[in-house]
């Protein structure tokens, strides 16, 4: 892929450079709360930078306006055409609909371009604007499992463990929309 332009946004591959902008929200605890990493020092930006601009599955939004970075999609091909669509946006820029505009444009890209048959979203059911942003892209939550997933441990090295909302949205759904 190229990169996806929308009205506000443009999609497009990481590059080594975005490290400043991906501190500037991989550096905020309220952030990466859900996330399976913590929070960012300048150097973890840097080589996290470097890594997604060599990872096809990585996409930075970016404002199309300034090209500032605020925020990434993650768009993983699983088994059976199934992608796994995820995203982190940086605080200053939530609730103004940058996350469901790039999050569309992607899965209209995977679905016509990629051969997508289905595509599938997961979060903790804690948080509330992740899994609203997958209904508001229409997708169905499919079930929610119950301690199965662990990000970090207590102080006595035991894991936290954590439930998973699982959503997911079928070629034919979307297309229908």
């Amino acid at each position: 892929m190229k990169e996806i332009v929308t009205e506000r946004l443009i999609i497009r591959r990481f590059q080594p450079e975005d490290w400043q902008d991906l501190y500037e929200y991989l550096s905020d605890e309220e952030v990466v709360r859900y996330e399976p990493y913590g929070v960012h020092t300048m150097d973890q930006a840097k080589e996290t930078a470097v890594k997604r601009a060599s990872n096809e599955s990585f996409y930075g939004v970016c404002l199309k306006k300034t090209g500032k970075l605020i925020g990434n999609l993650y768009l993983g091909k699983a088994d059976f055409d199934t992608w796994e669509l995820g995203y982190v946006f940086n605080r200053s820029y939530q609730g103004q609909g940058f996350a469901y505009e790039s999050a569309k444009a992607l899965l209209d890209y995977v679905f016509e371009h990629l051969g997508a048959r289905r595509i599938v979203a997961m979060c903790n059911p804690d948080n509330h604007r992740s899994w609203k942003l997958m209904e508001r892209l229409s997708m169905r939550r499919e079930g929610l499992l119950i301690q199965n997933i662990y990000f970090k441990k207590n102080k006595d090295g035991e894991p936290i463990w954590s439930n998973t909302y699982e959503y997911g949205i079928l070629k034919d759904e979307w297309c229908n929309l």
